[in-house]
Parts: C-alpha cells; sequence; structure tokens
C-alpha cells in the first residue's frame, strides 16, 4: 500500500526529499513539477538549516507538523520555499530547488517575462517560487489542505529510484560536501550546482 505523502514527510531525512521528486506544487495557477529538492536538519544537527541555533519567530513552522510550507525571503529580493518534514520538534524541512512548469505556462511565462526557455521558469528556488507566485503570504500553509492556495500532491507516477542523484547541497556555508540535494537524472530544468565560497577580508 502507498502511504499518504504527508506521513511519508513526517518521516523526515533523505526518504521525506527523494519522495517530493516528481510531485506537484500548484499555486497562483501554474502547477509545477519538482524536479530538484535539497533536505535540511533541524536544531544543532546541521549548521546550513536555519533551525540550527534553534526556534525563532522566522522559523518556528519548520519545528512541525510535516506538509507545511517555511518559505523565507533571501538576498533582500527573492523568495524560497521549504516543505516541513519529519516528526513535531525536529525542524526538519525541504527546499523546493527547481521544477518543470506542467500547467498554468502562460501565467507562469507573465510572471517570468525576462525568461526566454521555458525550462528556465523555475529552475531554481527563487525562480521558482517567482514562477507560481509564491511570497511571504504562504508561509505556514498546510499544503494538503484543499482549500489552500498552494498545494502539493503526488504526481501521475513516482520517479524510479534508479533515475534519481544525490550530490553537494549549493551555496550552504555549512556542511559543504553532505550530499543532501537529490535531482532527477538529465532533467534540463534542475539547476547548476555551485559550491559557497567565503569571501576574503577586504574583497
Amino acid at each position: 500500500m502507498v502511504k499518504d505523502l504527508r506521513e511519508v514527510l513526517a518521516g523526515g531525512g533523505v526518504r521525506a526529499a527523494r519522495e517530493l521528486l516528481g510531485c506537484h506544487l500548484t499555486a497562483g495557477g501554474v502547477t509545477v513539477r519538482l524536479t530538484e529538492v535539497e533536505a535540511y536538519a533541524g536544531t544543532g544537527e546541521d549548521p546550513a538549516s536555519h533551525a540550527h541555533r534553534g526556534r525563532t519567530n522566522r522559523n518556528a513552522v519548520m519545528f512541525g507538523p510535516a506538509g507545511f510550507s517555511y518559505v523565507y525571503f533571501t538576498y533582500g529580493m527573492h523568495w524560497c520555499m521549504n516543505v516541513v518534514t519529519g516528526p513535531p520538534g525536529l525542524a526538519n524541512a525541504v527546499l523546493l530547488r527547481a521544477g518543470e512548469v506542467v500547467s498554468g505556462l502562460d501565467a507562469a511565462r507573465a510572471r517570468r517575462t525576462a525568461v526566454r526557455k521555458d525550462v528556465d521558469l523555475a529552475r531554481g528556488p527563487a525562480r521558482l517560487c517567482s514562477a507560481l507566485g509564491i511570497d511571504r503570504a504562504a508561509y505556514g500553509l498546510d499544503l494538503f489542505d484543499p482549500a489552500s492556495p498552494v498545494r502539493l500532491a503526488r504526481g501521475p507516477s513516482r520517479v524510479p529510484a534508479a533515475a534519481i542523484v544525490a550530490g553537494p547541497r549549493v551555496g550552504v556555508t555549512g556542511a559543504h560536501d553532505l550530499e543532501w540535494r537529490f535531482w532527477i537524472a538529465d532533467d534540463p530544468t534542475v539547476s547548476t550546482y555551485r559550491r559557497h565560497v567565503p569571501r576574503k577580508r577586504g574583497e
């Protein structure tokens, strides 16, 4: 029997991240098939996690339950979205890094007018949120509530384990080589890997 998706996400860890590949995220008249994700552990376990130093007003939703959205603003210009995973209290989450627009292409193009190729519409976590029209208003939403403006569901087919690739997370300032980024092999919508390079003083 296939487990309910929220139940799987509540297990946390690598399995939760892998399970999100191929799932559909719908918002703002657009549906994206997730092709790349990145897992983050909770308090004290993962120096790259927003919950590493404990609970704050910003990261409160990360502490559970699973299946809710954690949306944050970065670099003073971009919104990014995570799906909360793991049992309550552990603050696990999975960053949604990239996807393929499978419905609402015109709406996605209208939000991403500078993009020339459709494969680039949601290629990267900020672009994905932009294509879907996701911003601060999406923080803390239950992604499995039929009335929610942002919804998560399984796709029409599961991604085979053999088609999933793992590698280091992108641009993190700690735990650089932890292979908690997962993507669908050879998918053109997957974002470019960039390792974080700390700036030297005076630069």
